[in-house]
């Protein structure tokens, strides 16, 4: 067993001894639902990590994810349903079955391809614009269903059309201010950030981060002022959020 193996071993020890009676009462207390939160968590938390490119962050925020990993395969286990050997021997299996141009014949990637090993494999009815994962944060979730329906040559021709795309549902949501034409607004500008190779998840994240940082900054020039920011009018406000912007 190579040096990783070990490590690897040892790493599914410590989680056993937690789990096992006589170790943390709070990590025996934890089920698959409880967990759930923790995981969404550690995976923003590494997608923080790999925005601001730090390497030691990063390892560590890897090894938060890989924890949750293993602490769900430790309760499976311990219920007989599957443990960590079953996990990392279906990744490998799959990873070789969904590349068959790199274990089998040689050739290029093709998406179309790709989708039909997972349809069979799930048994579905295969549709070229792939499994839709509800599960993923709506605009990134609309990213990836674009870029899926790009892959199959679906898609505009150039950037051109996806701004007048964005004016036209613009124009339609005034008209009928409705629920469903906002919707196609915030998908068309997904589309056009895939045109312009902006993240549209990061960039509104950005976005609020800065509002944040300006609103805070606005509070404390108040403050810095003798007044209370409950007692301003809007006139105010925006005087104080103006200034707020100059400083940063």
């Amino acid at each position: 067993m190579g040096e990783v193996g070990k490590n690897f071993e040892r790493l599914i020890e410590v989680m056993r001894a937690l789990r096992a009676p006589g170790g943390c009462d709070w990590d025996r207390s934890q089920n698959h639902k409880t967990l759930k939160p923790y995981l969404i968590e550690e995976a923003y938390e590494l997608l923080d990590a790999i925005d601001r490119e730090d390497d030691q962050a990063m390892k560590e925020e890897l090894g938060d994810v890989l924890l949750q990993v293993i602490f769900h395969a430790q309760i499976a286990s311990e219920r007989g349903a599957f443990d960590i050997n079953d996990v990392v021997n279906a990744l490998t299996e799959k990873l070789i079955r969904r590349h068959p141009h790199v274990f089998e014949k040689p050739g290029k990637y093709s998406y179309e391809r790709w989708e039909e090993i997972k349809a069979k494999e799930k048994k579905e009815k295969k549709s070229a614009i792939g499994k839709v994962n509800s599960a993923l944060p709506a605009l990134s979730m609309a990213r990836r269903i674009q870029e899926n329906a790009s892959a199959v040559g679906f898609d505009w021709k150039d950037v051109g059309g996806v701004k007048e795309k964005v004016r036209e549902e613009i124009e339609e949501f005034l008209k009928d201010p409705s629920e469903d034409e906002f919707g196609d607004i915030l998908f068309s500008l997904v589309n056009l950030s895939r045109f312009m190779g902006i993240d549209p998840e990061k960039a509104l994240r950005k976005s609020t981060e800065k509002f944040v940082r300006r609103f805070q900054k606005m509070e404390k020039l108040v403050e810095d002022d003798g007044r209370k920011l409950s007692n301003l009018s809007v006139e105010e406000m925006d005087r104080y959020w103006e200034k707020a912007k100059e400083v940063e």
